[in-house]
């Protein structure tokens, strides 16, 4: 028996090859295009010993009869027995020119061919988008009856089915597959389709929640899954019975899950949270379609929308296909079936299967460079007080992963060492001494910078002054926040502002403010320090706001406490054991030019956010515990006596752990 395969090299026609195979004996021709040979020939490594009886023909799916020649024509004319074409555009993405040349023209053509071959059976593999967004059953033997077919997908999976039942004057069978996923035995696909869409949101899910936390999903229309393996199996059956030509079969689950169940199954399988409570977004029909569609079609909302659906991986109209209508009846296919061993499983026994061989291959994350190396190589960093500390670290960091780093600070000696130290491990590192402080040095520090380096791609505003002292011993002291204000809000702002015009005009730039986790918690005896951070933080949230459309990122970095010459005078912390090191400060500034945040913080950091937001009250009772617990240094009573390290008690200790990073 000879068979002809549009389609071969792509998913589902590659596994009815390796079907077929395995089943039937006889020669295979796959239409192939002349730019994929080599692809074809490496998916016959795939089919094994027998991948020798498949025949590349060569040919067009966009010209007449294939753009078969007229030499392979007349070779093939009266050999074919079965005509399998499942060569199409499945891809809600695509564009309607691009489903109408594949979807439409393509299956012309296909028909045209299987006509001037002289084909046995004409095989078409439509698609259960071929009955638009029917409401209700919609039978096997159903057609006409389709409705809403204003997608381009479904407009042309219903045309290309329609052109196979009025023009094909060969015999034809009709497939209409449900939505096909991986292998229920080894989960492998080849793209990103369907339910697959949702697979990020569930993995970002779990990283930011354990997975025994419940969490809210939706409901939504009834889904129909299938895996390929099934899919090809019952098609390779049903097209070896006999006395079922001009019939379609329905390949779909005869008891459809609801979207929210799926995404359930997908959470289990992924280890994330589960979607306990589902919400079905038909609660929101009562609103009138025109008011809804003036809304959506409003700039602000369709930007937050694009915006959202691009951060989550998903095409910008898959939510509406969450409300599904349609429901499959399959009950002639089942018939055709039952006897045989191919039986559709449930999705419930093999959705780990799908999403691990997701996870391992197709992951999006896994094509992108999220090394620092990829993100940093041959840009331009300008570092603040980069001569210590956190930005000493990150310099290293930085110029070890390729970037050029320009370091600033006061200390030309320490710059100088640290240049050293860069170079000694390959890095390039330029300094610059600059008093930080003083707003006309910062000037002519940018002007200086720009023109020896033309522009900066990523600032780090590091340089900073903290204050440990209580406002009942500050009541003389308001030049506290006035140097703390100078140098960590103005002399950063100033430094922003210089080097902003630059960034906006190449329309791409990245703005890392070091700010501190006491903005988030409420620091006892750092307000000053705190609120000049807070300042700086504020400023960020205005700016990106502005610059958010132009290439330009701004990343907050809450940084908790750190083991730096800054904290060196304050007596308590020499014993204190839960302060992260520079080091551990440089793989936040890392991830920050990695991933481009809003912001970057601890875990503790942002619960001290939720509490001080949720309950006021509770926030200040904890911190005030704090502030009665741990003393003010002897330098910050205004005492000259000198400073020692005291020991500290075990309730000291188990506040400090459970507090671990914050000021205190």
């Amino acid at each position: 028996m000879t068979y002809f395969v549009t389609g071969a090299t792509g998913f589902i026609g590659n596994n009815l090859v390796q079907t077929l195979l395995q089943k039937r004996k006889g020669k295979i021709y796959a239409l192939v295009r002349k730019e994929s040979l080599e692809k074809f020939d490496t998916i016959k490594a795939r089919w094994g010993k027998d991948a020798d009886r498949v025949i590349a023909v060569v040919g067009e799916l966009g010209k007449p009869k294939l753009g078969i020649s007229a030499k392979d024509i007349a070779e093939l004319k009266g050999k074919i027995k079965h005509f399998f074409h499942l060569a199409a555009l499945y891809d809600l993405t695509a564009t309607a020119e691009q489903q109408l040349e594949a979807n439409v023209n393509g299956t012309r053509h296909a028909v045209q061919l299987a006509e001037a071959v002289e084909a046995g059976i004409f095989h078409h593999t439509s698609s259960i988008a071929s009955a638009g967004l029917y409401e209700g059953v919609f039978s096997e033997d159903m057609f006409e009856e389709a409705g809403k077919l204003n997608h381009p997908y479904f407009r042309t999976k219903h045309d290309s089915e329609a052109i196979v039942r009025k023009e094909c004057k060969r015999p034809w069978r009709v497939y209409r597959p449900g939505i096909v996923v991986g292998s229920s035995k080894t989960g492998e696909i080849d793209k990103i389709d369907g339910p697959y869409y949702f697979f990020k949101v569930l993995q970002k899910m779990r990283k930011i929640l354990p997975p025994w936390m419940p969490a809210i999903g939706i409901d939504g229309g009834r889904i129909n899954i299938v895996p390929v393996d099934y899919v090809v199996e019952a098609m390779d059956h049903i097209a070896h019975l006999a006395g079922h030509n001009g019939e379609c079969f329905h390949l779909t689950d005869p008891d459809a899950k609801r979207v929210g169940e799926v995404l359930a199954i997908f959470a289990e399988a992924a280890h994330a949270p589960k979607l306990t409570v589902r919400l079905n977004p038909a609660i929101f029909g009562f609103v009138p379609s025109m008011i809804r569609q003036a809304i959506s079609s409003l700039t602000p909302v369709r930007r937050v929308r694009d915006a959202v659906m691009k951060d989550l991986g998903l095409p910008s109209d898959i939510m509406n296909f969450v409300s599904y209508p349609t429901r499959f009846d399959s009950r002639q296919t089942q018939k055709l079936l039952a006897g045989s061993d191919i039986k559709l499983p449930p999705l419930e026994d093999y959705a780990w299967k799908l999403w691990d061989y997701w996870e391992r291959h197709l992951d999006p994350d896994l094509f992108i460079d999220r090394t620092l190396s990829g993100m940093a190589r041959g840009k331009t960093v300008l570092i603040t007080g980069g001569s210590s500390g956190i930005g000493q670290a990150s310099a290293l960091k930085l110029a070890g992963a390729g970037a050029k780093v320009i370091i600033v600070a006061r200390d030309r000696e320490k710059l100088e060492a640290t240049k050293q130290e860069i170079e000694a491990e390959g890095g390039k590192c330029w300094i610059y001494s600059c008093d930080l402080s003083s707003l006309e040095a910062i000037d002519e520090l940018a002007k200086q910078v720009l023109a020896d380096h033309g522009h900066v791609d990523v600032l780090i505003n590091n340089a900073g002054r903290s204050i440990r002292r209580a406002v009942e011993n500050s009541y003389d002291r308001f030049h506290d926040f006035e140097r703390t204000m100078q140098l960590n809000y103005f002399g950063s702002l100033r430094l922003t502002l210089a080097l902003l015009p630059t960034m906006s005009a190449r329309k791409a730039g990245q703005i890392i403010n070091i700010s501190s986790i006491g903005v988030l918690t409420n620091s006892p005896r750092f307000s000053a320090y705190v609120a000049s951070k807070a300042a700086l933080d504020a400023f960020t949230r205005c700016a990106a706001s502005e610059y958010s459309d132009r290439g330009i990122y701004f990343t907050t970095i809450n940084m908790p406490l750190v083991r730096t010459p800054m904290i060196a005078p304050t007596d308590i912390y020499k014993n204190m054991p839960f302060i992260i090191s520079p080091d551990e400060a440089a793989d936040m500034v890392a991830q920050a030019v990695i991933y481009k945040p809003v912001r970057v913080a601890s875990g503790l950091g942002i619960f001290g956010q939720i509490i001080h937001a949720l309950a006021p009250r509770v926030a200040q009772i904890i911190m005030n515990t704090a502030y009665r617990m741990f003393p003010d240094s002897t330098a910050s009573q205004g005492s000259k006596e000198a400073s020692r390290a005291q020991e500290l008690s075990a309730d000291q200790l188990a506040f400090m752990q459970i507090m671990k990073g914050i000021h205190l």
